[in-house]
C-alpha cells in the first residue's frame, strides 16, 4: 500500500494525525507530540479473540452460579455469590447501591461479552455483523463501566474483614472471578477502534483516506476512529456525521468546560456525605455500630491487616481525592490557557481515566459483607447512606473525566497537521495476548 493510501489515525489526547502502518512483533506506536500510545502490534487473529470471548462468557456463568465465599458462625453457614449480595442489598431497602453494583458487576459485563461475541463471530468468518455500527457504539459506552476486577478485590477485602469475626472460606466463584478478571483484561484491548481495524483488515468495512483541502481540518470519529475532513471555518460545535459509521462527530467536545465543572462540583458535594455518613451498619447481639470509610481503614489496621488497610485507603480515600484535585488542576490550567507541561498533564489525565472505577471498591465490600453476615437475630450487616453517596461520587467523577477534552489544551499550541513521519517506536517484550492490532 502506498504511503498516501495508508489509513490515518488521530491521537485521542492531542489530535495529531498519523498514517497507520504495520508494526513488527513487540513494537508500539507512540504519538510524537504527547507520547500517548496510538496502537500496538498484536499477533492474535479474530478467531483467537472469539475463543477468548467464549471462554470469558463460560467463566462468567460459573463465577455467578457459585458462591465467592462462605461464613460460619455458631454452627450456621452463610454462602454468598455476587447475585446474592445484590439481592440482599435490595431486600434491605438500599436500592441505589443494589442497582449500581448490579449494573457494574453483572449486567454491563454480561452485555459487553454479548456484544463482543455478536461482532467477533461474523468477523472471524469474513462477514460484517448485523448492526455492527450500533454494536460498536454500545461497546464504547460499556467498557468504562464494567468493574469485575474491582469486585474481585472487594471479595478479598471482605474476607479479610470477616476473618477476625468468624470462619470464612473462599468459594468456587472466587477462583472463577479471578480467571474472569484476567480474560476481561485481555479483552479490554478490543476497543471499538481496534475492532474497526480488524473489520478493515478482513475487508468488510471501507477505509477512507481523506485529503484535507486548505480550508479543511482533519478529525477522528470517536466511535470508529475514521479520520475525516471538516470545514475549517465551520463552528467547531456544529454537528457532522461520520462518513463510515454515521455517528455524530464534533471537531471538539462542545461546552466541555461547563459540563466537566458541573459534574465535578456535583461530585464534590456528594463527597462530603460519602465520608461523613456511615457506609456500613452492623447489628448483632452485642449492639449496633456504624462505620465510615476511614473507620473501616482504621479497623483493618488494628486487626493487623495493614496491607489490606492500605489498599482500601488508596482505593477509597486517596483515589477519589486524587481524581477531584487532578480534574480541578486540568480545568484551571486550560481556563488559564496554559501551554506549559502539556505532556505531564496528558499523563495526569490518563491516570485519572485509569483509576476511575477503582473507587467503587468499598461499595462492593459492603454488599458482600451484607450477604455473608446475614444471620437473622445474630448478626446483620447492611449498607449505609454513605455507600450510596460514595457510589454517586465514583459515577460523577468518571463522567466528569469523560466530558473533559484534553485536545483543547494542545490546540493552544497551534492547529494539528498531518504528520507523515514515522511515529516513535519503542521495543517491548514479546507481545502478549491482549495487545492491539497495528
Amino acid at each position: 500500500m502506498t504511503a498516501d493510501r495508508q489509513p490515518l489515525i488521530e491521537c485521542e489526547h492531542c489530535a495529531s494525525i498519523y498514517r497507520r502502518h504495520q508494526l513488527e512483533p513487540g513494537e508500539t506506536a507512540n504519538c510524537a507530540r504527547c507520547g500517548a500510545i496510538l496502537w500496538r502490534y498484536s499477533g492474535l487473529t479474530l478467531s483467537n479473540w472469539l475463543a477468548l470471548a467464549i471462554a470469558a462468557l463460560i467463566i462468567f456463568g460459573v463465577a455467578n452460579a457459585y458462591p465467592v465465599a462462605a461464613m460460619s458462625v455458631q454452627g450456621m453457614t452463610q454462602q454468598a455469590s455476587l447475585l446474592d449480595a445484590i439481592s440482599i442489598t435490595w431486600r434491605q431497602g438500599h436500592w441505589v447501591v443494589a442497582v449500581m453494583t448490579g449494573m457494574a458487576g453483572f449486567a454491563l459485563p454480561l452485555l459487553q461479552l454479548t456484544v463482543l461475541l455478536w461482532v467477533l463471530g461474523p468477523l472471524s468468518q469474513g462477514r460484517e455483523p448485523a448492526g455492527f455500527r450500533v454494536a460498536m457504539r454500545l461497546l464504547g459506552f460499556l467498557r468504562p463501566w464494567c468493574m469485575i476486577p474491582v469486585f474481585l478485590l472487594g471479595v478479598l477485602v471482605a474476607v479479610v474483614k470477616l476473618a477476625g469475626m468468624a470462619a470464612v472460606s473462599p468459594g468456587i466463584g472466587l477462583g472463577a472471578f479471578g480467571i474472569l478478571t484476567i480474560l476481561l483484561t485481555m479483552l479490554g484491548r478490543l476497543s471499538p477502534h481496534v475492532v474497526w481495524r480488524y473489520a478493515e483488515s478482513v475487508g468488510v468495512v471501507p477505509v477512507h483516506v481523506p485529503q484535507a483541502a486548505p480550508d479543511q481540518i482533519l478529525t477522528g470519529c470517536h466511535v470508529c476512529g475514521q479520520v475525516q475532513a471538516l470545514a475549517r471555518e465551520a463552528d467547531e460545535e456544529a454537528e457532522h456525521h461520520c462518513v463510515r459509521c454515521d455517528a455524530l462527530v464534533h471537531y471538539r467536545k462542545p461546552d466541555h468546560l461547563a459540563r466537566t465543572w458541573a459534574l465535578l462540583l456535583a461530585a464534590v458535594v456528594f463527597y462530603i456525605p460519602a465520608n461523613v455518613l456511615p457506609v456500613m451498619k452492623v447489628s448483632s447481639v452485642l449492639g449496633d455500630s456504624a462505620h465510615t470509610i476511614l473507620g473501616g481503614v482504621v479497623e483493618l489496621w488494628e486487626m493487623g491487616s495493614w496491607d489490606i488497610a492500605l489498599i482500601v485507603f488508596i482505593a477509597s480515600v486517596a483515589v477519589p481525592l486524587t481524581k477531584l484535585l487532578a480534574l480541578i488542576l486540568l480545568l484551571l490550567t486550560e481556563q488559564w490557557r496554559s501551554t506549559t507541561n502539556l505532556r505531564p498533564r496528558t499523563r495526569l489525565y490518563q491516570m485519572v481515566e485509569f483509576i476511575g472505577q477503582w473507587s467503587m471498591l468499598d461499595v462492593f465490600v459492603v454488599i458482600l459483607l451484607a450477604a455473608l453476615a446475614d444471620f437473622q437475630g445474630l448478626m446483620e450487616i447492611s449498607a449505609g447512606a454513605g455507600a450510596a453517596a460514595f457510589g454517586v461520587v465514583v459515577i460523577l467523577t468518571m463522567l466528569s473525566a469523560m466530558s473533559f477534552d484534553l485536545r483543547r489544551s494542545w490546540d493552544l499550541e497551534g492547529q494539528s497537521e498531518i504528520e507523515s513521519a514515522p511515529v516513535e517506536g519503542r521495543r517491548q517484550p514479546a507481545p502478549g495476548a491482549g495487545q492491539e492490532m497495528g
